[in-house]
């Protein structure tokens, strides 16, 4: 190539870059990625869980489905959001539950709890935080499930094997970067440079070939989450969809030449050049989506002001224009932080649960009501880990400490809400609900760090399998999923 020819590339691909940059946000990029993750594995030590799923069918979808991963990146204290508001002696009722809290004002009163009843658990009542109106409605309507005790496994574990090391632990246990990590790549005995929902677009991506934009995206920047190994993930941010990814660099009088002469370019060299290939595949793909999103849709449903509402309204916007981007299946990632609280705690879930379950009640009302979508879109929340069951000091800056198994929300039109959902022990025993009792049967410790009872890998597996992954796909996704006893927790149809 010449050195005119090169500088000319430069300067006609600098249009574009911008928005290449932000239509992946990711270094695994075709050719590109091959290449440079082949380097950063080398580096970094780090081997793939998997070789790229290879799908045997690629036909296209008949219908339309979305996923949304809504993350608490911190930590969440899921203990003072799914609240015991019984008596039964059976079971950890209330007073244990404000027998460890009430002393240090952590406790919510009872009287404030939002009621909600249990079939699985005999119809007992348990209650959502004072905050989170939104969340019990749709409970009681059917339309949200409780997976309890869902955290970070490599197998299923018991205290006795805990303490004994006898079954291999997550590794960086109780950390965040690593705890955030294996949520979102549900690998927990190694690092991994592709998650999840990267994973899952890579095996569904071939019955897109019409889909205008990747499957995947991410409304809160870069994340492991949405990375696959063939998968390039979209990143915009909020705000109106016809300002996120707009082609610069084209605004003086030569843009028209200049826009000829760049697309003429970009089909030269192609069999011989795999950089170049790789170049005009990524300017490809950013002038599509480009073109695809120069359209901001109106939205009528009213979504609260705050970071997460508006990260959901962006979402709602994307999935609206579903037909007109031809395309069946969405993977999305939004995100709340400020969830770390070893102090503050009150003050903290007062706010931001308010925005949760505002966000959250609003988005649903907009996919169910007014896209008439209910049934096909299915949210989800993941955090790095819940909190210690006992507090972190008293009064009004008392707080927790990093724990370790926790709550996650499902909400959607399919969801089989009402209940709550997940595993006993190894050994059969207890409720999926874990015991409240400081060194007891659940407790690694003395300070209530819950052994989940269910991995996160089943929890993905079963949003999966809804999505349209097929059964003998999931352990390719899914690596450790073969370690526990079922990939169907059965909150949602196994279809």
């Amino acid at each position: 190539m010449s050195d005119s020819r090169r500088e000319f590339l430069r300067k006609a691909g600098c249009g574009a870059l911008s928005m290449a940059a932000l239509a992946s946000n990711m270094h695994i990029l075709g050719n590109v990625s091959a290449f440079a993750q082949k380097r950063i594995d080398e580096k970094q030590k780090i081997k793939p869980v998997s070789k790229p799923v290879e799908p045997v069918s690629t036909d296209d979808f008949t219908d339309y489905k979305a996923l949304v991963c809504v993350f608490f990146a911190g930590g969440i204290d899921m203990n003072n959001i799914v609240v015991p508001n019984h008596n039964d002696a059976n079971i950890s009722n209330y007073t244990a539950y404000n027998n460890v809290r009430g002393a240090s004002t952590l406790a919510i009163p009872q009287a404030n709890l939002l009621p909600i009843s249990v079939p699985r658990l005999g119809g007992l009542q348990y209650g959502f935080h004072p905050n989170m109106p939104e969340m019990q409605s749709l409970y009681n309507s059917g339309r949200l499930a409780v997976l309890c005790n869902v955290g970070n496994l490599v197998y299923p574990m018991s205290k006795a094997q805990y303490q004994n090391n006898s079954v291999q632990k997550p590794y960086q246990l109780f950390s965040h970067s690593d705890q955030v990590a294996q949520q979102q790549t549900s690998v927990s005995n190694t690092q991994s440079p592709t998650g999840w929902g990267g994973r899952v677009s890579d095996n569904l991506r071939p019955q897109e070939p019409a889909a205008l934009i990747p499957m995947i995206t991410s409304i809160a920047g870069a994340q492991v989450f949405t990375a696959g190994a063939i998968t390039s993930p979209m990143s915009i941010s909020t705000g109106a969809l016809n300002s996120q990814l707009v082609l610069s660099g084209f605004t003086e009088s030569t843009a028209a030449q200049r826009r000829a002469a760049m697309n003429n370019l970009r089909t030269q060299d192609l069999a011989s050049n795999n950089l170049l290939k790789a170049a005009s595949q990524i300017m490809d793909g950013a002038v599509q989506a480009s073109n695809a999103l120069s359209t901001n849709p109106t939205i009528t449903t009213v979504f609260p002001n705050t970071s997460i509402g508006n990260q959901l309204l962006q979402v709602a916007r994307l999935i609206s224009l579903r037909n007109s981007l031809s395309i069946k299946r969405q993977i999305f990632f939004v995100q709340i932080g400020g969830w770390d609280t070893h102090q503050n705690e009150l003050t903290v879930h007062n706010n931001q649960l308010t925005q949760v379950s505002q966000a959250l009640g609003a988005f649903w009302n907009c996919v169910n009501t007014e896209l008439g979508v209910g049934n096909s879109v299915t949210a989800f929340t993941l955090s790095d880990f819940s909190r210690t069951f006992q507090p972190s000091g008293t009064g009004a800056i008392v707080g927790t400490d990093h724990a370790w198994g926790s709550h996650s929300l499902i909400l959607g039109g399919s969801v089989f809400g009402g209940n709550f959902y997940g595993s006993t022990r190894p050994d059969g025993t207890g409720n999926v609900y874990p015991t409240l009792v400081l060194s007891g049967t659940d407790d690694t410790d003395t300070r209530g760090r819950w052994i989940p009872t269910t991995g996160v890998d089943q929890f993905a597996a079963t949003l999966a399998r809804w999505f349209g992954v097929a059964n003998a796909d999931l352990p390719s996704i899914f690596p450790n999923l073969s370690h526990f006893p079922t990939s169907n927790l059965g909150f949602m149809p196994a279809v």
